[in-house]
């Protein structure tokens, strides 16, 4: 096999990376370069983009260390038994690549995995390496993101959240049998003890009020993992179960979902189709509404039908639909807990409303400006002026609320 040179590399271990949906920089502090120069962003070969909490958008180089693989996992392009290409890059090309995209303001990061090469342990420290070099030797500010191996040392582990703005390891089938099935060199229970192990030490490094001397940073970005949406069979139901577990269980700041996208040469035992994009996103909308509306997974899959989430509406929707008796809200009187379940009333929205209502009485104009539409709120809410009547219950509301099909490009071939 002939040897690829540096952009070869880059070019194979990017696209080899794009598998991986567990990549953002949300929930960290944000780390100035030396001289406190802002970075930018462009388009290029391994970089991808993220985006904080507040609305940021941010640049990561997102890259393999290497897509050999000692693992023989059927869902994954990347197992020892494919027919791909194959590169590694040496752990100074991964620190030289990350400081000169850094310094001609490509990204503001680093996001790296890699396949099992050797063993765990040989894995993971050469991951822990470049992330050292880069803090240690080069100063480097930037954001950086490890993939855990989970069969790794413990010290490892503990080393890479040193060095590490946040740690990921891969749950990624949300059934267990499935990973017996599909990815037998794996270990659920591994992977959720290196995922407890990551929690208690991010537990142990926030401050207390009477510290006097500031624990040593661990990861101050948290920990998240990710769950392969259609590969195993399992409903949207069974999937945000797992979701709400992890979420309880191990502290995670988020659970990411990737649709399965077959590969080739795959097994038969997989799906010889990709799931709708949409029902991804649907279930991106419900692990929102876990995180900060209130709702629990069971709650969310009341309105579900053979445990799968309704692809024509969105969740929240779809559970006040199923849940009328709980309407019309009287947006002056209620709790904050139940507006949030209001449909078209976010987070923001909510929140201005309670802080608003103190001092006047609000009326139904006053709802339109603090939300992006009142078309949706409207039939379950009431204010000083408008009640809905039997709109509420109306037979026809999930059409009128449903939004049009767009239009379609035909193609002439």
């Amino acid at each position: 096999m002939a040897q690829l040179d540096l952009r070869g590399k880059l070019a194979v271990l990017a696209d080899a990376a794009k598998y991986d949906a567990s990549c953002a920089s949300s929930g960290t502090s944000k780390r100035n370069s030396v001289g406190g120069k802002g970075m930018g962003s462009t388009e290029g070969m391994g970089i991808c983009h993220a985006y904080t909490p507040d609305g940021r958008c941010v640049s990561l180089l997102k890259i393999l260390l290497t897509n050999f693989c000692i693992y023989d996992c059927v869902y994954c392009i990347n197992r020892v038994s494919s027919n791909v290409q194959r590169a590694r890059f040496t752990v100074d090309e991964v620190v030289d690549l990350t400081l000169n995209f850094y310094k001609r303001n490509y990204i503001e990061g680093l996001f790296l995995s890699s396949g099992i090469i050797r063993s765990g342990d040989y894995t993971m420290e050469q991951l822990v390496l470049i992330a050292k070099k880069l803090r240690e030797e080069h100063d480097f500010r930037g954001y950086i993101h490890l993939k855990l191996i989970p069969e790794a040392d413990p010290r490892l582990v503990e080393e890479a959240g040193l060095y590490a703005d946040r740690l990921s390891a891969n749950i990624e089938l949300p059934r267990d049998e499935a990973m017996v099935r599909l990815a037998p060199q794996k270990d659920t229970a591994v992977i959720k003890k290196a995922m407890s192990q990551v929690r208690l030490k991010v537990e142990a490094a926030r401050p207390g009020k009477k510290d006097r001397a500031r624990p040593p940073k661990f990861a101050p970005a948290g920990q998240s993992t990710q769950l392969i949406v259609g590969a195993d069979g399992a409903p949207d139901t069974e999937i945000l179960d797992r979701s709400a577990s992890l979420y309880g269980g191990y502290g995670l700041r988020r659970v990411y979902y990737s649709a399965f996208s077959p590969i080739p040469d795959s097994s038969a035992v997989l799906p010889s189709s990709k799931p709708p994009l949409m029902r991804e996103h649907r279930l991106y909308q419900a692990d929102w509404l876990m995180r900060f509306y209130g709702f629990s997974a069971p709650e969310i899959g009341e309105a579900a039908t053979g445990g799968m989430l309704d692809l024509a509406i969105d969740p929240k929707l779809a559970w006040a639909l199923n849940r009328r008796e709980r309407f019309p809200v009287d947006v002056n009187t209620a709790d904050r807990e139940d507006l949030l379940r209001v449909p078209g009333l976010g987070v923001k929205s909510v929140n201005r409303i309670v802080s608003i209502r103190r001092w006047r009485t609000l009326r139904l104009e006053d709802i339109g400006r603090l939300c992006r539409g009142i078309d949706k709120v409207r039939p379950f809410i009431t204010a000083l002026d408008w009640t809905p009547g039997g709109l509420t219950d109306a037979a026809d509301l999930r059409v009128r609320l449903s939004p049009e099909p767009k239009p379609v490009q035909l193609s002439l071939f």
